[in-house]
């Protein structure tokens, strides 16, 4: 396999195997996509990614993250995202659009990072986040609302909702977030879970609810359009969620029709010790993509082409998702094809931009609507 091989997930075909990770942007209007949306989606669908997946998209109002996540959970939230994404699209060469589905369960209720990420109280416009268990995120903060079965329903329900509305809006692809500390994160971890009801206490229990979810999301999503999940294949604590337990939840989702596994790790503790360096998530993609047939996506301080090739050919991962990479250099893509002697299609409005010694990176162009 080469980094610019094209590959199909169900029907949906990708021109290559690279694809633009979600990044949350924080810029929505009451979970509305603004105008900083429709830029920057934009840039990210002119980069000559093979896939572009839209930021963690709350299927609830108290599932955000932040008061400026974006969300999809009522009329509202659906028009603006369908208006931003048409236009967006329209500019733009043939691209995959993918969105993330999350809810942020008590990571819920934040400052936006600038401001310092911190719970916002209830009487500064804050609200209650909830949680598998009454367990602060951090010691100092105060604990969630637990979460009881009618509030599972709630939230489980919400996530085929915002399916059908996603569907609606042409998304191509979606992706569920069981990763970073967020809601169905908490349940699979046994730093976060404390339940001792059917959803909590030994593996089995801790898996059963984001299962329930993404088995409902299966069904609501049309069967031609692939379903991923984003997984943090370890907690990096001692007495957390382990690479073993993310091997034999993949087996199992494989085996509901999940599409692809995007091997991430941690955020559901503040002790966590990541042992940063390039490539450092690479490993956790290759063992489950051996252990269990499935595509994976390889994640985490991949910034070079040469690397990002590597991964691919050597078979630790299908594809190679790269977040922050694209916000410093839209035009990463670009470069990589060049480096590696492939192409890309660019706008036709582009198609002079290459300079003499890449002049053969444009295979041909798409004229965006002016």
């Amino acid at each position: 396999m080469k980094l610019f091989d094209p590959i199909r997930l169900r029907e949906l075909p990708l021109a290559n195997r690279i694809v633009v990770s979600p990044m949350c942007q924080y810029s929505a209007i009451e979970g509305r996509a603004s105008d900083w949306h429709l830029i920057h989606w934009g840039q990210m669908l002119m980069s000559g990614a093979g896939l572009f997946v839209i930021e963690a998209t709350a299927v609830s109002a108290e599932g955000r993250i932040t008061p400026g996540c974006l969300g999809l959970y009522d009329d509202a939230c659906e028009d603006a995202l369908g208006i931003a994404l048409e236009r967006a699209r329209r500019q733009a060469p043939p691209t995959a659009v993918g969105m993330q589905l999350a809810h942020a369960g008590r990571k819920g209720s934040s400052h936006v990072p600038w401001e310092g990420g911190q719970l916002i109280p209830r009487d500064r416009g804050g609200w209650t986040p909830l949680a598998p268990s009454a367990v602060a995120h951090a010691a100092h903060e105060p604990p969630p609302a637990a979460l009881d079965n009618d509030g599972l329903a709630r939230i489980r329900d919400a996530f085929v909702a915002a399916a059908h509305r996603a569907a609606r809006a042409g998304i191509d692809a979606l992706e569920l977030h069981m990763a970073h500390g967020y809601l169905l994160h908490e349940f699979l971890s046994p730093l976060a879970n404390r339940r001792t009801d059917a959803y909590g206490g030994d593996f089995e229990r801790r898996i059963r609810f984001p299962l329930e979810v993404f088995d409902a999301v299966r069904s609501a999503w049309p069967a031609a359009r692939p379903l991923g999940v984003r997984l943090s294949c370890t907690d990096w604590v001692d007495g957390g969620w382990t690479l073993d337990e993310s091997i034999d939840l993949a087996r199992r989702l494989a085996a509901r029709g999940c599409d692809w596994l995007d091997a991430s790790s941690g955020g559901v503790s503040p002790a966590q010790k990541i042992p940063l360096a390039p490539g450092y998530q690479v490993p956790f993609s290759r063992e489950i993509r051996r252990a269990t047939g499935l595509a994976t996506m390889a994640v985490g301080l991949i910034t070079q082409a040469e690397q990002a090739q590597h991964i691919v050919a050597a078979g630790d991962a299908d594809l190679i998702a790269m977040a922050r990479a694209f916000l410093w250099d839209p035009r990463w893509v670009w470069h990589a094809a060049n480096a590696l002697g492939a192409s890309v299609q660019p706008p036709s409005q582009y198609s002079r931009a290459a300079p003499r010694d890449a002049a053969g990176v444009f295979a041909s162009a798409k004229v965006g609507q002016r």
